[in-house]
C-alpha cells in the first residue's frame, strides 16, 4: 500500500507539454486498425488505457509496435480472426468503442476487465445489439460474450448517457452492407467527443451525415490508411490550469502541445477556470495561465455556477479551485460523474472535507463553500487518475502536506504527471505504508 505526499509553498511555475490526447489516441488507434493499411501515428505516448487498445488491436489481428524515443506507433495488418478475447483494463471507452465494431466485425468475443469497469453501464448495447443479429451474454457487466454479425438499420439511445456509446456506432457502422441511422431520443451530452469522433472518421475517409435526430452511416465504407498525428489533451491541461490559478505568488504556468482549434470539450477549461478568475492568453504556441489576483483574499478567485453535462471530466479540478474560492461553487448536471472509474461527486466531497474545506454531493450537483486555506491531512484517491491529480492542486494552498492513496492510478492516462509537478516546483513523493 501506498500513498504520495504533496506540497506545494516552492511552487514556482515554467513550462508543461501535455501528453497526447487519450481520447483522440483511442480513436486514431482504432481507425487505423480498421482500415486494414499500415498506419503510423505520431505523438503517441503509452498509457494504460492505451496498452489496453493496443492489446485489443493485437486481439483483431493487428501488429503494434512503439517507439518512444520518437513517440511514434506502427500499426500493421497481420491476420483476420474471427473473435477473440479483449481485455479493456479499466477503460470504459475501449470497451464501449469495441463492442459494436466486434459485433460489426463478426464472430464470437468475449470482453473481461477490471477495477469498476465491470460494473459501468452497457444496457445500451444490451438492447441495440440483438434487435440487429448480435447475441448478448452477460449476468450483468462483464465479462460479457457477444457473437453474430450485426446488421444495418436504426439505432435509438439517449443522448444524456455516456457518448461514447455514440462514438461507438460512429465507429462500427460504416463497416455494415447498408446503410444505418443513429436516432438520439433525448439531447446529447458532452458533444465534443462525438465532434472528435466525426472528425477522426473523416481523417480516416469515412464519411457521416447528420441528421435532425442523429447521423445518418452510409454502409460499405473502408477506413483509409494514412500517417496521423495526435494532438494534446486538454482534459489534463485543466489540472494545470487549476495549479496556475492556486499557485503562490501568482507563478504563471505555460501549457504546451495545445491546440487552439481543437474540438475536444474540455478546452472549455480555459473559458472555465477564467470564470473563476484565472488570466490565460497564447503566446508564441503557449498557452500562458497566471493568476494575476493571487494577494488578495482568497487568490482573487470566485464560487460559480457550472454545467458539467459537456465537460464531466473537468470536474475534480474545478472540485479543488472552487475550495479556495470565495463563496459558494456548484457543480450542476453531474450525475454521470458517479459512473466513472470512481463515483467522483462523493470522491471530491469526502476529499476536500477530510483536507478541511467544505463540500456536499447531492443527486446529480456538487455543492462547495469556499475557504481561505486547507489544512491538509490525507484523502482518499480510490483509484481515481483524475481525482489524484486534482488533489495535487490543493497541496498549493494548504497549511499542511496533502497525502492521497493509490498514488499509481495516474498511470491510467499520464504517468509522467508527478515529473511534471515537480518541474514546475511543486513537491510530490510517493511513499510505502506498512
Amino acid at each position: 500500500m501506498a500513498e504520495v505526499v504533496v506540497y506545494g509553498p516552492g511552487f514556482s511555475g515554467g513550462e508543461v507539454t501535455m501528453p497526447p490526447s487519450k481520447s483522440a489516441a483511442h480513436r486514431a488507434l482504432l481507425c487505423a486498425g480498421l482500415s486494414g493499411g499500415r498506419c503510423a501515428l505520431s505523438n503517441m505516448d503509452i498509457s494504460e488505457d492505451i496498452s489496453a487498445t493496443m492489446g485489443a488491436l493485437e486481439v483483431m489481428g493487428l501488429a503494434v509496435s512503439h517507439d518512444p524515443a520518437g513517440k511514434t506507433m506502427l500499426v500493421e495488418p497481420r491476420s483476420q480472426p474471427q473473435g477473440g478475447e479483449i481485455d479493456c483494463r479499466e477503460s470504459g471507452g475501449l470497451l464501449r468503442f469495441m463492442v459494436p465494431i466486434a459485433a460489426a466485425l463478426g464472430g464470437r468475443w468475449r470482453f473481461t476487465g477490471r477495477g469498476r469497469l465491470p460494473q459501468r453501464p452497457l444496457g445500451v448495447y444490451a438492447d441495440l445489439l440483438p434487435a440487429h443479429g448480435v447475441a448478448f451474454r452477460t449476468e450483468g457487466g462483464l465479462p460479457l460474450e457477444i457473437e453474430g454479425q450485426l446488421t444495418p438499420g436504426a439505432f435509438a439511445l439517449p443522448g444524456d448517457i455516456s457518448s461514447q456509446f455514440v462514438t461507438g456506432l460512429l465507429l462500427a457502422l460504416p463497416l455494415l452492407s447498408g446503410d444505418s441511422d443513429i436516432l438520439l431520443t433525448s439531447p446529447l451530452e458532452s458533444v465534443g467527443y462525438v465532434d472528435m469522433t466525426l472528425q477522426v472518421l473523416r481523417d480516416f475517409g469515412v464519411h457521416v451525415e447528420p441528421t435532425e435526430s442523429g447521423w445518418h452511416v452510409p454502409g460499405g465504407q473502408r477506413y483509409i490508411p494514412r500517417d496521423y498525428r495526435v494532438e494534446g489533451d486538454w482534459s489534463q491541461a485543466a489540472f494545470f490550469l487549476n495549479m496556475a490559478a492556486l499557485a503562490p505568488g501568482g507563478a504563471p504556468v505555460r501549457v504546451g502541445g495545445l491546440s487552439p482549434h481543437s474540438l475536444q470539450g474540455d478546452k472549455a477549461c480555459v473559458e472555465v477556470f477564467g470564470a473563476f478568475g484565472l488570466s490565460t492568453h497564447w503566446e508564441d504556441g503557449w498557452l500562458v495561465a497566471q493568476n494575476t489576483h493571487s494577494g488578495e483574499p482568497f487568490g482573487g478567485l470566485r464560487g460559480q455556477v457550472v454545467d458539467m453535462a459537456q465537460i464531466t471530466d473537468m470536474a475534480p479540478a474545478l472540485s479543488v479551485c472552487a475550495a479556495l474560492s470565495r463563496g459558494e461553487t456548484r457543480l450542476t448536471n453531474a450525475g454521470r460523474l458517479r459512473l466513472k472509474e470512481s463515483d467522483r461527486l462523493t470522491a471530491m466531497e469526502q476529499a476536500i472535507n477530510a483536507l478541511g474545506g467544505r463540500a456536499r454531493a447531492a443527486g446529480d450537483e456538487l455543492i462547495i463553500e469556499g475557504t481561505e486555506r486547507l489544512t491538509g491531512g490525507t484523502a482518499q484517491g480510490q483509484n481515481d487518475h483524475r481525482v489524484l491529480m486534482a488533489l495535487a492542486g490543493a497541496g498549493l494552498r494548504s497549511a499542511a502536506p496533502v497525502r492521497v492513496t493509490d498514488p499509481w492510478s495516474i498511470r491510467k492516462t499520464y504517468p509522467r504527471f508527478y515529473e511534471d509537478f515537480t518541474a514546475l516546483g511543486g513537491n510530490a513523493h510517493v511513499v510505502q505504508l506498512g
